[in-house]
């Protein structure tokens, strides 16, 4: 199958050019981990050529900023390692080893707790950071396939979806005790919770949409089911503090969710099995790893077309640069 738009071949010059100008130029290469050639490819945003592919452990999914900054965090999950890049350079600073299925990850906002899923091996790990090194704190047995992670903004709870056995927990990071937990709709993967951390946003992989949950009271609450597209799977913030898009894996499509009213609002086209998404500084162009068709997907959104692929390594997932829109 050809994933590739036949438009793409006579976008003039000048048209892709554009995304390079003084104004819009991004200057920190783009990471995407090809997570079956435990690689990550390197890409210069001004080309959009990849300048190298460095190793990484075996099966590297999802990456993280440290919070000075100045790491890369790229979770090697059947290496049981975590590779750390520098995120200007691309300079690869040192492995960690020993982290037991580091599937997903994320720092929690007061930057005290780092947070890992254990995918294959149905746990979540919590440690603590003293800005340099890892130290744990627990391991939370959970679900079937802990999934995606989302902390809230007081740094109090983690919530973590359940890939297979159809659920989410809660986590108090405090205690590192699971406070609660919830069945959700078919395979739910990556979760999205508002500023206000009132309501989260759970895509339904094995569905065609999000479930929204209420989760200010002591128990978790279903509130709405918002359709997007078969496969919805993972989100990333627009920029501009009130749109979230997801990408919809089966679907070949992202869409442009509304935070206030929780409704979608837009539509692009995302062939090749949209997975994890990126957003450049100004909001323009939208990255997103083509997971069926080994490439970077580039779309603009002002004419919601593909104006870009770039050939990366076998089944891309996580996709960042430093010179992101706000989150």
């Amino acid at each position: 199958m050809n994933f590739f738009p036949r438009c793409l071949a006579v976008l003039p010059l000048a048209f892709l050019t554009a995304f390079s100008s003084p104004a819009t130029a991004q200057t920190a290469p783009i990471f995407v981990l090809n997570s079956l050639d435990a690689t990550v490819s390197v890409i210069d945003p001004l080309t959009w050529a990849e300048t190298k592919r460095l190793p990484t452990g075996k099966e590297p999914h999802h990456l993280y900023l440290t919070p000075d900054e100045k790491s890369l965090i790229i979770a090697n999950a059947f290496g049981d390692s975590l590779t750390f890049i520098d995120p200007k350079t691309a300079e690869v600073q040192r492995t960690v080893r020993g982290m037991f299925d580091p599937y997903q990850l994320r720092f929690s906002p007061d930057m005290k707790w780092f947070v890992t899923a254990a995918n294959r091996l149905n746990h979540v790990d919590i440690y603590r950071w003293d800005g340099k090194d890892l130290v744990i704190a627990r391991r939370v047995p959970t679900g079937k396939t802990p999934s995606h992670i989302w902390i809230d903004s007081k740094s109090t709870l983690a919530y973590v979806s359940m890939q297979d056995s159809d659920e989410m927990v809660a986590i108090d990071l405090t205690t590192q005790v699971l406070k609660w937990r919830i069945k959700t709709g078919p395979m739910p993967a990556d979760i999205y919770g508002t500023a206000d951390d009132k309501t989260l946003l759970v895509g339904m992989t094995g569905g065609n949409g999000l479930e929204a949950y209420d989760v200010s009271g002591k128990e978790p609450r279903l509130v709405r089911k918002i359709k997007t597209g078969l496969g919805a799977h993972a989100f990333r913030a627009a920029g501009d503090g009130r749109h979230v898009y997801v990408s919809n894996r089966v679907a070949n499509t992202i869409s442009k969710i509304d935070l206030q009213t929780l409704e979608p609002v837009e539509s692009y086209p995302a062939p090749g099995g949209p997975d994890c998404i990126e957003v450049l500084k100004g909001g323009k162009l939208i990255m997103v790893t083509s997971r069926w068709a080994r490439k970077l997907t580039v779309i603009d959104t002002e004419s919601k077309k593909v104006v870009r692929q770039v050939n990366v390594g076998k089944s891309p997932h996580g996709v960042w640069t430093l010179d992101h829109a706000p989150r």
